[in-house]
């Protein structure tokens, strides 16, 4: 499909014309097919697409970073220089990359040098491109972090990367793109594994450094109502074909193309909790445009689970002896209860304590003090405690699909591991058999290895193992965080209908408040360590009361269709 998409700009910073990638070697696939596009001074275009829609390669083929295998055609301008003319030496791409064209990473932690502090990689990246002194380039290193809002610039200059916060490796990421202050920024998903609050910070970042230094934005995302926010206009890809553009509102509230639709629709809003998610899947089959189908009634039982003034603590200094003298409270007097049947959901931003509270009840972290109950009786907390005793009734699902999955084990191998460990060996494949049906994947899988699915498939391997010792409790810690929105759909299905199927009780970790609005019948919010406030789904959402609480909800993407 060939479509152009133009900003109405006499000299656009950007256009590309006809440009097509495909890999010989691989039968001729067609990563991205017949694409136009152009993009004016000081605006912001989003690509949206699943993974493997050719959105990221696109990206890499504007500053000369395609696989070597990779065949292109067409036109890329940039500055009135047509980039595909002629094989471009290192040295000339040198000039444009990082000074003409910035780019910011998905996964700072994987751009970032462990080895290096962040403020040498920052005053390295300016001394590539800008002849001036060490001295010079450390003082603006050190403006730079201040300018991406990063409070004591000259400590934070010192510090490696595994010493900052998510964010605050994105915001240096940002700084070391923007600090030649480039005529093009390429942001390949650049908040999809942060918190809200702090994806709202970096999103308004990113537009105060664009109207500074007028620079204009390639934003890249599998999120619609997040392109919303950012984006003039907003191109939709799907299997390397662009299939929709136009201005923000006419692509949410009057979409039409059928992929478009479904990646609206699969997004969990504030008007669909209890209606079961569309998906990619549904939009292909059937007219229907949205879900009227009510997800299957749940039963909620007695009490499973209470928790009573627990506390966790990490070692956080050692004086010369090497005995500890400081402690960091990773959780502090925290008090629920979850019943059977019921999901809780646990929110709040990245080190409050969310995800140390389901590995301590998996007993992967000594809890301190306070009591902990399983139906009513009290359990022992302490190192002399058989936590295998409760690890057959509470498993964990993890966020990674691809690290929490051993690449050297078939699936039928993954997921009778935890029957070996706890139970016997006896109907290992019947049981395997059941456990695939369960998360709806064929027999054909259980020969197969991890590489040999998709994201979606491994995490429906993840939670098959998770049921496999038949447990009454089920944690998801940001079970759905790292897959696209319509994989994302599926797995939220496939956890309520399982749910209403066995009574499974959940405790849904998480930093996406719709997401935990769609799938909770109560909500927790955690801050520094506590619970500063709980309620209903709909009470958390429509009517919070701490201040955290609402600054949380005001970080959500409002770009839905019922916004608009």
């Amino acid at each position: 499909m060939h479509i152009c998409v133009s900003m109405s700009e006499n000299n656009p910073v950007l256009t590309i014309s006809e440009l097509s990638i495909c890999f010989p070697e691989q039968q001729n696939f067609v990563a991205v097919n017949k694409l136009s596009c152009s993009l004016g001074a000081s605006k912001n275009l989003a690509i949206v697409g699943e993974s493997g829609s050719g959105k990221s390669l696109l990206a890499l083929s504007i500053v000369g970073l395609q696989p070597p295998n990779a065949q292109i055609e067409g036109q890329i301008i940039f500055e009135g220089k047509n980039l595909l003319r002629q094989k471009m030496t290192t040295r000339e791409w040198q000039k444009i990359r990082g000074k003409e064209i910035g780019m910011i990473f998905q996964e700072p932690m994987s751009a970032l040098n462990p080895l290096l502090t962040v403020g040498k990689q920052l005053q390295e990246c300016i001394l590539t491109h800008q002849k001036i002194s060490l001295v010079d380039a450390k003082k603006r290193s050190i403006e730079w972090i201040g300018k991406v809002k990063i409070p004591t610039p000259e400590k934070i200059y010192n510090r490696y990367p595994h010493q900052l916060s998510g964010g605050q490796k994105q915001r240096i990421m940002i700084a070391m793109a923007m600090c030649h202050q480039p005529k093009l920024l390429l942001a390949d998903e650049p908040t999809t594994a942060l918190d809200a609050t702090v994806q709202l910070e970096i999103v308004q970042l990113m537009q105060s450094l664009q109207k500074e230094f007028g620079t204009s934005i390639i934003f890249i995302t599998h999120d619609l109502s997040l392109a919303a926010e950012l984006a003039d206009e907003i191109i939709v890809m799907q299997q390397g074909n662009l299939v929709e553009y136009g201005t923000a509102k006419e692509i949410l509230i009057s979409p039409k193309a059928k992929y478009t639709k479904a990646l609206i629709a699969c997004r969990p809003q504030l008007n669909n909790k209890g209606k079961k998610l569309k998906t990619i899947d549904d939009f292909a089959t059937t007219t229907v445009e949205k879900s009227d189908i009510i997800v299957s009634s749940k039963i909620i039982g007695n009490e499973i689970l209470k928790l009573e003034n627990i506390k966790v603590r990490f070692a956080d200094g050692k004086n010369f002896l090497g005995k500890t003298i400081h402690y960091f409270q990773a959780v502090n007097d925290v008090s629920f209860s979850l019943s059977k049947g019921e999901t809780l959901g646990l929110v709040g931003e990245s080190g409050c304590g969310k995800s140390t509270i389901g590995k301590a009840l998996m007993g992967l972290v000594p809890i301190q003090s306070g009591k902990l109950f399983y139906e009513q009786t009290q359990m022992g907390i302490g190192k002399s405690f058989d936590w295998n005793v409760l690890r057959k009734d509470i498993q964990l699902i993890f966020q990674d699909p691809y690290a929490s999955l051993n690449p050297r084990r078939t699936v039928m191998e993954i997921v009778t591991e935890p029957i070996i460990i706890h139970q016997n060996r006896n109907n290992l494949k019947k049981e395997a058999a059941h456990l695939l049906d369960l998360v709806q994947l064929p027999q054909s899988a259980l020969n197969k290895y991890p590489h040999q699915f998709s994201g979606g498939q491994r995490q429906r391997i993840g939670i098959a193992r998770a049921l496999a010792l038949k447990p009454k409790i089920l944690i998801c810690d940001e079970s759905v965080s790292a897959l696209d929105v319509s994989v994302q759909a599926q797995i939220l299905n496939l956890l309520q209908m399982i749910q209403a199927e066995v009574g499974l009780a959940y405790l849904f970790i998480s930093h996406d408040l719709s997401v935990v609005h769609y799938m909770a019948d109560r909500i927790l919010v955690m801050q520094n360590g506590a619970i500063v406030e709980s309620g209903t789904a709909n009470q958390i959402l429509y009517s919070p009361n701490d201040d955290y609480t609402k600054k949380l909800v005001a970080a959500m993407p409002r770009a839905t269709i019922s916004d608009l």
